[in-house]
């Protein structure tokens, strides 16, 4: 079916669900979704952001800017970073989905909003995603996936409607870049932050700054990797995240895969999820 058939099946369907809140992160579906949403319904939609110790600053700052360009309702929600992941358990995804849609959802029926809705599409269902588990259980919609959008589609129609996200690259929260089991810290939220928004500032998109304690481990796009191969510029970048408060720099040689952290896992199966895989990021 064509994604312009797709496009108005997700319009119909919006209508039927009548009153909804966005889970609103400012990536690529979730942003298509808004705008989607915003033209169906108007006042009967609004946008919900989620501010957590997690959650970089500039993805806070760009989904404003975003939301503010479509023109829709929007509200940020604080929530603080949650105890029963602070120790970044293998399922944590499962647990931080639960509660924080938990809270979504719950102030979506305080404000007489009939659904919360959130961006996952149909190739999610192709590698499991740990929080789609606690999505089903508390009826959250995804009407991207109900109707069948791909990312392609999603980009494709993004495009068209002239929406900047088009062709911004995956994007995970913070957590994705510390190992499980290690303690969840708000330094080291910070310091992952600002060593990401450097290298990306520098021409690295999709990059990811593992931190494994003291060690930032870099990860860049496969096809980037030869950038790297230049003796000032690795000094400038091990210098620069050496000030935010890494003690030492390493650079990952198989560059960026997503969920690298998951390797760690095996065939380990989490609580909370289907097969043992964990977030993407």
């Amino acid at each position: 079916m064509p994604a312009s058939e797709k496009y108005k099946e997700l319009v119909a369907l919006l209508q039927q669900l009548g009153k909804v809140v966005v889970a609103f992160s400012g990536g690529v579906d979730s942003t298509f979704l808004l705008k989607a949403a915003y033209e169906t319904l108007g006042n009967n939609m609004k946008g919900l952001t989620i501010l957590s110790p997690y959650i970089p600053r500039w993805e806070i700052k760009e989904a404003k800017e975003l939301v503010g360009k479509i023109g829709a309702a929007h509200e940020i929600l604080e929530v603080p970073l949650l105890d029963t992941i602070r120790f970044n358990p293998e399922n944590r995804c499962y647990l931080c989905k639960k509660a924080v849609f938990s809270l979504i959802q719950a102030k979506a029926r305080e404000e007489g909003f009939t659904y919360v809705v959130d961006g996952t599409n149909f190739d999610d269902t192709g590698d499991y995603r740990p929080g789609l588990q606690a999505l089903k259980e508390l009826g959250i919609r995804s009407p991207l996936l109900e109707t069948r959008l791909t990312k392609a589609e999603i980009r494709q129609l993004s495009r068209d409607m002239g929406l900047p996200t088009w062709d911004k690259p995956p994007y995970a929260c913070l957590l994705t870049r510390i190992p499980y089991g290690n303690e969840l810290k708000t330094d080291d939220f910070a310091k992952i932050e600002k060593a990401e928004t450097y290298l990306m500032s520098i021409g690295f998109r999709a990059v990811r700054v593992r931190c494994h304690g003291e060690i930032a481990r870099i990860e860049v796009p496969r096809g980037d990797r030869g950038k790297l191969f230049d003796v000032p510029l690795l000094d400038r970048i091990a210098g620069q995240l050496k000030e935010y408060g890494f003690r030492y720099v390493s650079l990952d040689l198989e560059g960026y895969r997503m969920g690298s952290l998951n390797e760690q896992l095996g065939s380990a199966v989490l609580p909370g999820s289907s097969n043992g895989k964990e977030a993407a990021g």
